[in-house]
């Protein structure tokens, strides 16, 4: 049987027929008469899976009217915030190059080492509106606005290197399927219910995503100690109109860092603006976040060699086999004015590149460029966004558009054309203009994907073998929790048979943790797995921590008489290693410690449990640990910190509190640290530079 003839057959699940059609992509076929998909016009539709296209791998052609209306109708769902990433968080900063690639670009943003341009970065999350919490299971959205002397140049991103779908005509459908649900209006801001996956189980493309999105850089413990990617192929153009391809990397110069499943859920209840917080307490103290920009440089014959489609947004190149040249740092230095002027109003496009930057035809980029200019025209009332003074440019800008809604600016005198006889206005410039790279096009105008796009399980099978034993046990976790809230089986059933393409230890574990009676077939696949690709160390987020403590939050859990010399030794331990410390107490008034001095707490203990801290410290005095025997809080404080791995230093006087806490002796161990003596805290934070005790996990199941 031929792949193509694979890929379309029909199977059976639960009594359900189920049409495959191009690139796996499935359909469920009730019974009786299916009505035919049409557009709202009523013509019928052929093929509601890919955009037309000139050629197998070419660029999106603009007479597709389906995909046109479906992804119109689509941007104007919502006003007036953000379809999708409507829970965004920005900050001001630069970016300065460090490293030139002037001979792969005109971009002068590229091309000129030290110098500094100004930049706006919003964070997000994809599928909550903007009251929902930022501990969400989401996508972070990483959008970085660089204004240049040639125009602002945006790179809108996320934090994970891969996406859902391969082409964007299947973005409101996917979009769709995550958002609550139409005739509830929940869950928000969650995957975890039958639509979304439903539709992933049924698009065999979503596989690699989804191992993603189950992992733990779905839940970041700060958007400061998150990775930033372009996620398509882009181009680099020279003078001479040779392009060169290149994947953008942003590298968090704090290193990664997750929280675990049990901890954001009760993040998101002490302080659902807990990233918010984090990125403002940051930036106001001083702390400046920072990353490094990297490229992925490779050409047309390095992109043969694979056995995917580099045009195909559900694939990455592995660092291992690519490695990432760093050429600049991009620094948040400045929190904005007004939220709304400023985080709110400001509007991405993907289509906005700088002379020397260019597009391939990544079905899923074409879409966006398209996409992007619409969305933003609506959400911000007319085509006039860009006099928005977060929107734009800095460099000297000159053009013909006048009058619209909310028009700031427009041209003045006679001439609002050109050419025209008066000698007014700005005219084209063929030498600094921005032209795209040249590039033959030859092909029949068609509805597919090219045959590489095929291979749905390889990378995401590549993904998983490269994560850490914990990481590997939070993919499968929470697999099954999610899976846990679908009531239909025959959805449970269905995501663990492309599970079994991916790796069988996981798709039994799952299948284990979901109690289904009977494991199911695996889903046949459009293009047979690679099962061979070796692990990736860089996919991982413990394999890539930053090895020291700088920029992390210590809770201290002190009451009245605290020895001062032991708090006195913790605090000048952690300045040390530019570690935050925050003292949590009976009363935010504070307490008084041996040395008679009043010392005021940042957090009550109702308000701040120990799930805000990376690690924490119990200095109470015989007299405080006794009164807070009883406090509910106090034992969570501790007992909370012990089930997420977390780095735990105690005084003595405090021992009845872990015990309380229901750590024993038998309990204790390396992650576990008796300070006797100031010296000991510098031992603590040099042990809290691993981020988490792991080995403690699975006695707790807390994950």
């Amino acid at each position: 049987m031929s792949d193509e003839e694979t890929q379309r057959k029909k199977v059976t699940i639960d009594d359900q027929t189920i049409q495959r059609g191009p690139q796996g992509a499935t359909h469920q076929v009730a019974e009786g008469d299916i009505p035919t998909l049409t557009t709202q016009q009523g013509t019928p539709v052929a093929d509601d899976q890919n955009t037309y296209k000139a050629g197998a791998r070419g660029p999106t052609l603009l007479e597709d009217f389906h995909f046109r209306e479906k992804i119109f109708h689509f941007d104007h769902e919502r006003i007036p915030e953000r379809v999708v990433h409507a829970r965004g968080y920005g900050a001001h900063g630069f970016f300065e190059l460090t490293d030139s690639l002037g001979d792969l670009t005109t971009a002068s943003v590229l091309s000129k080492v030290g110098e500094r341009v100004p930049a706006f970065v919003r964070f997000s999350t994809v599928a909550g509106n903007k009251g929902s919490f930022d501990l969400a299971r989401d996508v972070r959205g990483f959008a970085v606005k660089l204004y240049t002397e040639q125009g602002n140049w945006d790179l809108v991103g996320n934090n994970i290197p891969v996406f859902f779908i391969q082409d964007a005509i299947k973005f409101p459908d996917m979009v769709h399927a995550v958002k609550e649900e139409p005739d509830r209006g929940f869950p928000q801001a969650q995957s975890a219910h039958d639509n979304f996956w439903d539709f992933a189980s049924l698009s065999p493309e979503t596989v690699h995503m989804l191992l993603w999105i189950m992992s733990d850089r779905a839940i970041p413990r700060s958007f400061r100690f998150m990775e930033g990617f372009g996620v398509h192929s882009f181009r680099l153009i020279d003078a001479q109109g040779k392009s060169t391809y290149v994947k953008f990397h942003w590298k968090p110069k704090q290193g990664l860092q997750s929280v675990v499943w049990n901890e954001a859920l009760k993040i998101n209840g002490a302080d659902p603006d807990f990233h918010r917080r984090d990125l403002w307490d940051a930036i106001t103290s001083g702390n400046y976040p920072e990353w490094e920009l990297g490229v992925q440089l490779f050409d047309d014959e390095f992109a043969d060699k694979f056995d995917f489609d580099i045009l195909d947004a559900t694939k990455l190149i592995p660092e291992e086999i690519l490695p990432i040249r760093r050429i600049g740092r991009l620094v948040l230095d400045r929190v904005v004015d007004n939220f709304f002027a400023e985080t709110e109003q400001v509007a991405f496009c993907t289509q906005n590149v700088v002379p020397g930057i260019g597009f391939t035809n990544d079905p899923l980029l074409q879409g966006r460029n398209f996409s992007y200019l619409d969305t933003q025209t609506k959400r911000l009332g007319g085509p006039n966004f860009t006099h928005i003074p977060i929107n734009a440019p800095k460099c000297p800008f000159h053009n013909f558009q006048q009058d619209g809604h909310m028009a700031m600016h427009n041209p003045k005198g006679r001439a609002n054309y050109e050419p025209n006889s008066w000698g007014a206005g700005p005219r084209e410039n063929p030498k600094t203009g921005y032209n795209a790279n040249a590039e033959q096009i030859d092909g029949p105008k068609t509805r597919e994907r090219g045959e590489r796009f095929a291979d749905h399980y390889s990378q995401a099978r590549q993904f998983f073998i490269s994560q850490t034993q914990p990481e590997q046990t939070h993919i499968k976790n929470a697999f099954v929790f999610e899976l846990s809230k679908c009531e239909n089986p025959a959805i449970r059933s269905r995501v663990v048979s492309h599970l079994l393409n991916v790796d069988e230890t996981l798709a039994k574990g799952v299948a284990e943790g979901l109690r289904l009676e009977k494991l199911p077939q695996a889903a046949p696949p459009a293009r047979t797995p690679i099962t061979n690709l070796p692990p990736s160390p860089a996919l991982s987020i413990v394999k890539n921590g930053p090895g020291n403590f700088s920029g992390r939050k210590i809770g201290v859990l002190v009451t009245d008489d605290t020895d001062a010399a032991l708090l006195d030794g913790v605090l000048a331990a952690a300045k040390t290693e530019n570690t935050i410390v925050e003292l949590v107490a009976p009363a935010v008034g504070g307490v008084k410690t041996t040395d008679g001095k009043l010392r005021p707490a940042g957090q009550k203990i109702v308000g701040g449990p120990s799930v805000l801290y990376d690690a924490v410290i119990v200095l109470t005095s015989a007299e405080g640990t006794k009164l807070l025997l009883g406090e509910s809080t106090a034992r969570d404080f501790v007992a909370d910190a012990f089930a997420h791995a977390k780095f735990i230093g105690f005084g003595e006087d405090a021992a009845p509190l872990l015990e309380k806490a229901g750590i024993t002796k038998s309990d204790l161990d390396d992650g576990i640290l008796l300070l006797q003596k100031a010296a000991d805290a510098t031992k603590f934070i040099e042990k809290c530079r691993d981020l988490r005790f792991w080995a403690r996990e699975p006695k707790t199941h807390a994950v």
